[in-house]
This record gives C-alpha cells, structure tokens and sequence, in this order.
C-alpha cells in the first residue's frame, strides 16, 4: 500500500551462459558473498520483532481444493524455512519476521475479491502472494493494482493476466500458451499426425488451448476437434463420444485437477483409446496417481517443475532438496503447484532484501531487475510480469511413477508410445 517513490536499487543478478531447462550449476554465477551479506545474524526472532505481513487467500475449500491446499503448503514452507532457519528477513539491516495472513476463499470469485480488499484495508498487509488459478489471479490482481500493492504469484499463467497494462503483478511461472509445446513437439516426433482438444471456458484453459493450436500448426498435426466445457462439469460422455468417433492420435485437456479425474474416468468408460493423453493439470500431481491406480498409467502431463530437474539456488538447494524438505514436513511429495508458490515466496523475499525497502516502487523496481536462478527454475521478468526465462517439461506416469519425459535434455525416462489401449489392459 506504499506509494513514496525509492531509489531503484540494482538487484544481485545471476548470469547464466545459456537458460535452459537443466542448468547445470557449473555455469551459473551468483554473487554469493553479497547474498550471505544480507542474511540475518545476531540474536533470534521474538514476538515483538518488526514484521513483514503478507496476505494471502488461498483456496482451502471448493473446486481448487487440492491446488489450493499445495499453494498454501507452499507458502508455508517458505515461511517456516526463513524464520526459524534464514533467520527472517533483512530490510536494509533489520531482521523482520515474516507472517502469513491466511484466508479461505473458497475458489470463489467474489470471495477472493472481498479477503484481498480485507487484507490491504483491515489486515494492512504489505505484499500479497496470490491465489491458485488464473481466474482468482486477475481479480486479485486487479485490486492491488488499484490499491498500489506488489504481488508475486506462482499459479495465474494465463496470458491475459498480462495483457492489461499492470505493473505490480509478477509471475514465477511460465504462461499456459507453452504448457503443450514440449508434449506436442514429443508427440509429432513420435508420428502423430491428428488431434483434439477439450478445454474449460476460463481463462487459463482457453489459453492452454490456444497455445496448443499453436504448436500442432508448427508441428504438423491436425486439429479434428476443439471443444469447450463449462466450470464444474460433472459429465462430458457427449464430448468424448464424439472424439472416439474422430479416432485422434493425441488428446489434450486443458482444465484443473477434477478435469483430468473425469477426462480418465470417461475415456475408459467409453474406449476412448488415442495414442497419448496429454492433460495440463493433474497428472503430474501424486495425488492423481494415489487416486487413479493404474488407470493414470501412460498419461502425460504438462509440468512446471520436477525434482529430479537440477536448478539450485543459495536459498533453499536443488530441487531434490526442496523435494525432501516438502516432504518431511507435509508427508507427501510436492507438486509442481507446491514449488511454485513457495518460489512465488522467495522471490518476494529476495527483492525486499535487495530493495531494502516495503515501499511498493523499490519492490517493483527490485522485480523488474531480477535475474536469478532458484530451486524451481530461473526467474526473469518482462515488462507485463511474466517470468520468461522458465520453460515447460512434460511428464508420463510410467508404472506409477512420474518421469519427465520432454524436452530431450531434462528427460529422465524414455516415452511409452502409443498407450496401450483400454480393452488391452
């Protein structure tokens, strides 16, 4: 909610010779000495230690349960590592404690738009992390864009968060339009030559449909059919009735976790057999497999993270390290939603340390300039808040176990192509 104008501070930069989606550390360059300059020593944090207050609406309960659940874990985790371990977080030589203020909303629209307004008038938080899903993200965004407040959010990816002008709205992913282009490339390579695509009429699918369109035109396969669906569907036997019929060689889904049950679930029913499913949301979350059993086998999904990728950073370690640190305090493996929010939070974290400030246009200023590599992937962002210098991977449950299996050079398995057939099973 600050306003007062800052001296742009420069951000500590990390220059990679080459972004790609394995990054070996041998060429990355942190400026590790004024890193650890700006870790909190001395004595430890008490109740009565300045504060960071960040807000945060998540959604415990409805639709996005399961995403939200894993966002909430990931800010938690964040939270949890930089006051007990990091030590807070230091603004211009001051130890602060970080504090979380949580609130369900229900992944519901008007109920996020009336806990952001509560956050930044009644809670009087500084920063806000987003919500899970992009349809949440632009309300919220457009209210701290109204009120003048920073947020970082890791689970918004649609393109038209950034295509309204705002300057204080900044996203760790990489945008919906590229969660396909690495299956698509991987499945052309492999011969498919035709296509369908059923996608939810909001605006992360519609952009993860539009993308996909995209990369089938580049790669040579036909588009046979290109359906929509309303939120909340519970049914979609008409629509895929019609796709056995067309007899594609890949399906692509563009939804949300329930989406992937049901695509699964009604393809079987029905002997829908194409040669890959390849669904954005789901898949490479373990609680698909948990819920699936064998039915999830041979699926692919689209991934913004995994842990057996090799980005580190000084903060939290490699990938596997975040992994195992995830576990050992929730129990479960962590989804690519989980790692992403809590890289929206070490981000944020990492540009007020190297603002030195809350005022909102030295945080913006330390964003715009940021150039780092963290656990989750590299982080750069352009103009419109996207972060442009993380790409996609695409996973398969291969004998229930996830394997990124595209691109070539973050591969851990080879692809199973085609799926065996549902009444070969």
């Amino acid at each position: 909610m600050q306003k007062t104008s800052f001296t742009k501070v420069r951000f500590l930069v990390v220059i990679a010779l080459a972004v790609i989606l394995v990054a070996p550390t041998a060429i990355l360059s942190f400026a590790q000495d004024e890193i650890e300059m700006a870790h909190c020593e001395g004595e430890a944090l008490t109740d009565s230690s300045p504060v960071v207050k960040i807000g945060a609406a998540v959604s415990d309960t409805g639709k996005y349960a399961r995403e939200g659940g894993d966002t909430r874990n990931g800010y938690t985790l964040w939270l949890d590592w930089v006051n007990e371990e990091y030590g807070g977080i230091n603004v211009d030589g001051v130890c602060h404690r970080a504090e979380i203020v949580f609130y369900d909303d229900e992944s519901d629209n008007d109920r996020v738009a009336t806990l952001t307004e509560k956050l930044i008038f009644e809670d009087e938080v500084d920063v806000i992390l987003g919500p899970y899903s992009s349809g949440l993200t632009q309300i919220t965004s457009a209210i701290t864009e109204r009120e003048n407040i920073i947020m970082v959010e890791g689970n918004g990816a649609s393109e038209t968060l950034f295509e309204r002008g705002f300057v204080n709205l900044f996203a760790v992913l990489t945008p919906a339009g590229n969660y396909t282009q690495s299956g698509i490339e991987l499945a052309a390579a492999n011969g498919a030559k035709t296509a369908v695509i059923a996608y939810e009429d909001e605006p992360f699918s519609t952009s993860v449909a539009e993308g996909a369109v995209k990369w089938m035109e580049e790669n040579g396969i036909e588009v046979l059919a290109m359906e929509s669906y309303p939120a909340n569907v519970t049914d979609v036997t008409a629509m895929f009735t019609n796709f056995r019929e067309l007899d594609p060689d890949l399906f692509v889904g563009g939804g949300h976790f329930n989406d992937a049950v049901l695509f699964i679930n009604t393809a079987k029913e029905l002997g829908f057999s194409p040669d890959a499913f390849l669904i954005t949301v789901g898949p490479s979350n373990p609680t698909f497999v948990e819920e699936m059993g064998a039915d999830a086998e041979f699926v692919w999904g689209s991934t913004q993270w995994e842990s057996t990728m090799t980005w580190e950073d000084p903060w939290l370690g490699s990938a596997a390290d975040y992994a195992e640190r995830y576990t050992e305090q929730f129990g479960v493996h962590p989804s690519y939603q989980a790692a992403e929010s809590t890289a929206a939070a070490l981000v944020l974290h990492v540009a007020i340390e190297a603002a030195g400030s809350l005022e909102t246009d030295a945080l913006r200023d330390a964003l715009n300039e940021m150039d780092i590599v963290t656990f989750y992937g590299p982080v750069n962002f352009d103009e419109t808040g996207k972060n442009t210098a993380k790409p996609m991977a695409t996973i398969q449950i291969q004998d229930g176990e996830i394997v990124v299996i595209a691109p070539e050079e973050s591969a851990v398995a080879d692809v199973v192509w085609p799926a065996t057939a549902w009444n070969d099973r």
